[in-house]
C-alpha cells in the first residue's frame, strides 16, 4: 500500500537527487524555472545548488555556452535539456503576427545573421523602435519586447547571457512532425518531461501541467492538449490516496527510505515545492510567494525560502547579504523550531553552504 508519506519521501527523493555535474543535473530535472530576483540569488541559482557538485551563484550563466541547455519557455520561462527544447520547435505555427511585426522581424532577423549574435542595446541603437507597455504594466523597449516575441518564435536563440542580458542569435530548426502519429509522440515526450520535472503529481495539477506545456511550450499542439492527458493518464504510474489520484512516471516506485538528516533552503520555484496544490496536500500549510505582494500584507517575507527538514516543509528563510555578510532570519509553521540538536546543526551547516555558494 502506498500512503502520503510514501508520496512525501517520494517527492523529496527523486528530485534533490546526489550532486552531479551541471548538465546532467538540467537533463535529469528536465527543467529549471528562471526569475530575475536576486534575494539572496536567483531561482535557477537556488535550484541548481542542491543538485551540482560545487555549485557557486552564477555557474549557469557562466558555463551557458559551453552546455546542450537552452533558454525558452516550456511551463514557465526558463531553462532546459537541448532534447527537450527541440521537441517544441518549430513553434512559428502558433505564434500570431501582424504584417507590420512581420516585416519588421525580418529586418531584425537579417541583421543578426549579418552579425552573428547582438545585444539588445545594439539593436535598439540601430532601428529605434520606441517603447511599449510590458507584462508589469511599464515601459519596455520595443526592440527587446521585438526580440522575445521572435525568441518565442524560435527565429533566434539565446546564444549567451552578459551581465545577466539576453545575446541573441539567428536560429533555424528542424522541421516539424511528418504526420499524426509523429506529432502525438512529440507531444506525449513532453508531457514525460514535465512529469519527470514535478512527478509525483495530483491528477488536477498533472492536467494543469500538460495544459500549460501545450499552451505556453507548444502552441502549436494546443489541441491535442485532451488526448495527450488521456495518454499520459494510461501510461503513467498511478495511486488513489485519500481519494485524490496521484501520477508519476512508469518504472519509479515511491520510496520508503527513511530521509536523510539535511536542512534545505528552496528556491520559491523549487520542483519539490513549485506545485501549491501538491505542497498543500503532501504538507499540510500554504506556502505563497510574496515578491509581489504589498509589503504590509506578506506573512512570510519578500522572498522566503522554504525550509526542508528530512522531508518536511517545517518553515522558511529569508536570506540577504549586506556589505559583504550573509543575514538569516527563519520563520516555522510550528511557531518555534524542533526541539533537536541534529536540525540546529544542519541548520547552521545549511547556512554556511550559502555562504559559500554565494561568495559571502
Amino acid at each position: 500500500m502506498i500512503s502520503l508519506d510514501h508520496l512525501r519521501r517520494f517527492a523529496v527523493a527523486r528530485s534533490l537527487f546526489p550532486p552531479t555535474t551541471l548538465e546532467r543535473a538540467i537533463l535529469k530535472l528536465a527543467f529549471v524555472q528562471a526569475d530575475p530576483i536576486r534575494a539572496p540569488a536567483r531561482a535557477q541559482d537556488l535550484t541548481l545548488r542542491h543538485r551540482v557538485r560545487n555549485y557557486r551563484a552564477g555557474d549557469l550563466e557562466r558555463r551557458y555556452e559551453s552546455l546542450d541547455v537552452e533558454e525558452d519557455v516550456f511551463v514557465n520561462y526558463g531553462f532546459l535539456p537541448g532534447a527537450v527544447w527541440r521537441l517544441m520547435h518549430p513553434r512559428s505555427a502558433g505564434v500570431r503576427w501582424t504584417a507590420a511585426r512581420r516585416k519588421r522581424a525580418q529586418a531584425l532577423l537579417m541583421f543578426v545573421r549579418e552579425r552573428g549574435s547582438v545585444h539588445p542595446r545594439e539593436v535598439d541603437a540601430h532601428f529605434s523602435h520606441g517603447t511599449v507597455t510590458n507584462y508589469w504594466g511599464g515601459a519596455s523597449s520595443a526592440t527587446t519586447h521585438l526580440l522575445t516575441h521572435m525568441h518565442y518564435a524560435g527565429l533566434l536563440r539565446v546564444a549567451r547571457r552578459d551581465a545577466g542580458i539576453r545575446i541573441y542569435a539567428a536560429h533555424e530548426h528542424a522541421p516539424g512532425p511528418a504526420d499524426d502519429a509523429e506529432r502525438a509522440a512529440r507531444t506525449d515526450a513532453l508531457v514525460d518531461a514535465v512529469v519527470r520535472a514535478y512527478a509525483p503529481l495530483p491528477g488536477a495539477s498533472l492536467s494543469n501541467l500538460v495544459s500549460r506545456v501545450l499552451r505556453y511550450g507548444a502552441p502549436q499542439w494546443q489541441r491535442a492538449t485532451k488526448h495527450a492527458l488521456e495518454r499520459a493518464r494510461l501510461r503513467l504510474a498511478h495511486a488513489c490516496i485519500d481519494e485524490v489520484d496521484w501520477y508519476w512516471p512508469a518504472g519509479e516506485r515511491p520510496t520508503t527510505r527513511a530521509p536523510d538528516d539535511v536542512v534545505r533552503l528552496l528556491a520559491p520555484f523549487d520542483p519539490v515545492v513549485w506545485d501549491r496544490r501538491r505542497f498543500e496536500r503532501l504538507w499540510g500549510w500554504a506556502y505563497r510567494f510574496e515578491a509581489y505582494t504589498p509589503a504590509t500584507k506578506r506573512t512570510l517575507g519578500y522572498y522566503a525560502l522554504p525550509m526542508l527538514w528530512r522531508d518536511r516543509v517545517i518553515g522558511w528563510g529569508n536570506l540577504a547579504v549586506k556589505n559583504g555578510e550573509l543575514h538569516a532570519d527563519f520563520g516555522y509553521v510550528a511557531a518555534r523550531p524542533p526541539r533537536d540538536r541534529r536540525f540546529t546543526r544542519e541548520l547552521d551547516a545549511e547556512v554556511a553552504r550559502m555562504r559559500t555558494f554565494l561568495h559571502a
